[in-house]
């Protein structure tokens, strides 16, 4: 019968008895842990990161873009000529059933002033639909409606940098500001979105009616021209139909023959998105393997430091072999102390893992979140890396033949 708690007992007290050795067996150990929490948390905030300014552009988006235009034998990039319509916009809408809804976009640069305050921005004009599009909520206020843009009422809303820089701690709500020197009147203002995947800001803008920005700020090259079409599909799974009903639809609107190029790009940016999280991930589980390399390491010398003890440690083998110890007792003897170092190490590590992730993300200004799962796997792995390097010093350990142990100088 083994008896656990006195082995127990005979284990600890040899790690007390080499306390710097038995330190210095931890730190491959402490680093490993550390480093695993670190550089996880670092793949886990970034991708968090950018989870966050997905769902700030919105869900199951494609985007329409205008054709592109052909100078001198060179194609031009998609945008570079006018080919949407509003009334196209509408038809997509009506016509397409995988389609949930439809923003419109007509957008420039203009200068923004309130009293002494000036400030230059992207002016968008759109519909009430786009705020749909996006899952864009308002913080106070409230939104322009089809009415609005069917008398092309010069009303607006602001994006909350538009308002920091203009208003500062005034309510804007209500106020009389100037676009283009043409006055607008603030009905709300948009709730917070942040960064864009771009990096862009997407709170430094003013939605206005789509056709007010047609006619009194931008202008048309022809009437009911708009530069981009948002759209959000019913759901994910809707997305490739929806896809393949524009295409069809702007074709036959357009009156493309087979043969001929498309005049309108329709791109998948939730794809695009999810591509980029999807890189992210990748990164996070390469940063977590590189730092278990270390781990291994850590567990190598625990190996190493345990055959030593075992060949210093012969004649007290032979000794407790002699008064009746058994196989297992050795064994487990030091498969405990193995295991003892690595789980105070993996302890030491789950704290300094921590602590580093914070500190990295202080100096570097990098997001970190420490999830409790990759601490437990750190520390998890730790234990199994102390029993599995651990056991082979105990086995040699067992097999010591106690005449030849007793007899070892």
């Amino acid at each position: 019968m083994i008896n656990i708690p006195s082995t127990i007992k005979i284990s600890l007290r040899a790690l007390r008895v080499n306390k710097m050795r038995s330190a210095l067996t931890m730190l491959g150990i402490i680093i490993g842990v550390g480093a695993v929490i670190a550089m996880l948390a670092v793949g886990t905030g970034a991708s968090r990161q950018i989870e966050q300014q997905i769902s700030s552009m919105g869900s199951n988006l494609l985007i329409v873009l205008p054709g592109a235009t052909t100078a001198g034998g060179v194609r031009m990039g998609a945008g570079t000529q006018s080919t949407l319509t509003l009334t196209d916009a509408e038809a997509v809408k009506k016509e397409c059933p995988a389609v949930y809804d439809v923003g419109p976009v007509l957008n420039g640069v203009a200068q923004i002033v309130y009293g002494h305050q000036n400030w230059s921005t992207g002016v968008v004009g759109t519909t009430p639909s786009m705020l749909i599009v996006r899952d864009w909520g308002l913080s106070s206020g409230r939104p322009f409606t089809e009415q609005d843009v069917k008398s092309a009422t010069k009303v607006c809303l602001l994006g909350q940098t538009v308002v920091d820089n203009l208003f500062g701690d005034i309510e804007p709500v209500g106020k009389i500001i100037r676009i283009k020197k043409v006055p607008f009147t603030v009905l709300g203002v948009l709730e917070s979105k942040g960064q864009s995947p771009t990096g862009q800001d997407q709170d430094d803008t003013i939605y206005v009616p789509v056709t007010t920005a047609q006619k009194k700020l931008f202008g048309t090259a022809f009437p009911g021209m708009i530069r981009i079409i948002m759209v959000k599909a019913k759901s994910a799974g809707d997305l490739s139909s929806a896809d393949k009903q524009i295409n069809e639809l702007l074709r036959q609107r357009h009156r493309i023959a087979p043969k001929q190029e498309n005049d309108f790009t329709v791109r998948n940016l939730t794809q695009i998105m999810q591509a980029a999280e999807q890189s992210t991930k990748v990164m996070t589980l390469l940063l977590g393997a590189i730092a278990s390399v270390s781990l291994l390491v850590g567990g190598i010398g625990i190996m190493n430091i345990m055959l030593v003890s075992v060949t210093e440690r012969t004649r007290e083998i032979g000794i407790r072999m002699a008064i009746g110890a058994k196989t297992w007792d050795i064994r487990l003897q030091f498969i405990i102390e193995a295991l003892t170092l690595s789980l105070i190490g993996g302890l030491a590590g789950m704290i300094i893992g921590v602590i580093g992730s914070k500190i990295l993300s202080m100096l570097a200004g990098w997001p970190t979140v420490v999830s409790p799962l990759s601490i437990l796997m750190a520390f998890g792995f730790s234990g199994v890396v102390g029993i599995f390097f651990g056991f082979y010093p105990a086995y040699k350990a067992s097999l010591l033949n106690p005449i030849d142990a007793l007899r070892y100088e």
